[in-house]
């Protein structure tokens, strides 16, 4: 990566892999930015939720021009495949360069958003650009809530305009995104004995593409937990199934890719299980074929466990996984080809204490529809029997027309690349709402290089892109008065 251009960007980039920088474990990166600020004798604060700003005074000739924030969040998604060994939390990406991709081995590449600081760092350490005074803010715990905004110290920031950089799509800038809510639902079950004259086995399902709940959920791909859950259902329709295990999904924010259960039937039924799986790949495969062709469903015999969920929870379970609403529901009338409203039933996960923990998360343009999906998910999981609890939410960003810096990029894009750069809003979450709650004042767009595959271990980086946004972004920067 060091070999390519714009150097500076892809140097500090893959410093960046190096460094563990899980949703709020992000103290190593936090401690590489404060040497990074006394490298280069620049000002650094930090408020109290660790979020840290950089500043840097304006070239000359541009002491009277508005001070700009550039904005970026120094956490990533942890999402690897189940046979890669890696520790997030120790080991650094092992990256490569394919073609014109950035991609790491087996886990996220952490380019969301990795490159969007880089970008910064890069902007901070030359010193040949021209740019007005910089206010360079670095987020923490931006992938599990937005905390790091959330508790951002509204008298820390002078700037008037904001750039994020935390955009995946080549030519595009946004001027809108969706608000976001988490629903989660505990439900306790009793282990018993497991009945005797039962067959165990495991069905897993594996090679889904994944990816971000909002950028990718109208893609139309697989949810490994609804793949998975749809087979047991109807083998419990023909049969006493009992689950022992269920997990499947790790990220509230992530399309789950893989999922797994060990369950048991009478032995009499082993082979019918058997002939009933083959039926169903043939059905998934005639459904998802051209959006996951490399979806893969699994059964192996198991030793069968000592304990099982007791039978009533067992059949809950399986109805409420399949009654749980997940994907679009909504497209808006606003913008063409924009998701509005959506539902993402993320992780299904066993826990010490005889619970199951079912993580979803939902979003929306429309703040009232917000509430509404998840009010309706809050039912299915209620009517089931679990206790049903939401997280604080996160407020949409309404898009601009009239803005100033949106007319600049623009005007920028038109003037490098020949071409107009599309407008968008997007149907992910981005800080942006919640720097207008505590600074009504600022002028905002979002940029970033294309990237495909985020949080999923398909995650890769255009370096093309990347050195397209760069040229845009510092020609921004130099003509921003």
């Amino acid at each position: 990566m060091k070999t390519l251009e714009p150097s500076k960007v892809w140097n500090f980039f893959h410093d960046i892999t190096q460094i563990p920088r899980p949703s709020k474990k992000e103290e190593k990166v936090i401690a590489y930015l404060k040497a990074f600020s006394e490298k280069y004798k620049l000002e650094l604060k930090e408020d109290a939720a660790g979020n840290v700003l950089i500043c840097k005074p304006p070239t000359a000739g541009y002491e009277n021009h508005k001070i700009i924030i550039l904005q970026a969040h120094t956490d990533m998604v942890c999402e690897k495949n189940s046979d890669v060994n890696f520790n997030f939390e120790t080991d650094s990406i092992q990256t490569y360069i394919d073609g014109d991709w950035v991609k790491a081995r087996g886990t996220t590449l952490g380019g969301d958003n990795g490159i969007g600081m880089s970008m910064m760092l890069a902007v901070l350490a030359s010193d040949n650009l021209q740019h007005p005074a910089l206010e360079c803010l670095f987020t923490v715990d931006e992938e599990t809530g937005l905390t790091g905004a959330f508790a951002l110290d509204n008298k820390l920031l002078k700037g008037e305009v904001l750039i994020n950089l935390d955009s995946e799509d080549d030519g595009v800038i946004f001027i809108g995104c969706a608000g976001g809510i988490d629903t989660t639902a505990t439900l306790p079950y009793t282990p018993g004995k497991s009945p005797e004259g039962y067959f165990a086995f495991s069905v897993s399902v594996k090679g889904l593409s994944g990816g971000h709940s909002g950028d990718d959920i109208h893609r139309g791909r697989g949810n490994a937990n609804k793949i998975l859950n749809r087979y047991l259902w109807n083998v419990n329709r023909e049969t006493d199934l009992r689950v022992h295990s269920f997990d499947g999904g790790n990220l509230r924010n992530a399309i789950p890719r893989e999922a797994t259960a060990i369950v048991s039937v009478p032995y009499s039924k082993k082979e019918d299980v058997r002939v009933m799986l083959n039926h169903y790949i043939a059905e998934i495969e005639n459904e998802l074929g051209e959006t996951e062709p490399n979806l893969k469903i699994t059964l192996e015999s198991e030793k069968l466990p000592e304990t099982v969920i007791d039978k009533k929870t067992s059949d809950t379970l399986l109805n409420v996984l399949y009654a749980c609403p997940h994907g679009v529901k909504a497209m808006s009338k606003d913008m063409p080809g924009l998701v509005e409203t959506s539902t993402n039933l993320a992780s299904v996960k066993m826990q010490p204490d005889n619970t199951i923990l079912i993580t979803t998360s939902q979003r929306s343009s429309v703040e009232s529809s917000k509430y509404d999906i998840a009010h309706q998910v809050e039912a299915v999981l209620e009517l089931a029997g679990a206790t049903v609890t939401h997280g604080d939410g996160y407020p949409g960003w309404k898009p601009n027309l009239k803005s100033s810096i949106l007319k600049t990029a623009q005007r920028t894009y038109k003037s490098l690349f020949n071409e107009e750069p599309s407008v968008r809003a997007i149907h992910a979450g981005l800080e942006c709402g919640l720097f207008l709650e505590k600074y009504p004042h600022l002028d905002m767009i979002s940029i970033g290089p294309q990237m495909y595959g985020v949080h999923s271990p398909d995650e890769r980086l255009s370096i093309s892109s990347t050195q397209k946004c760069w040229k845009w972004l510092t020609e921004i920067l130099a003509v921003c008065d």
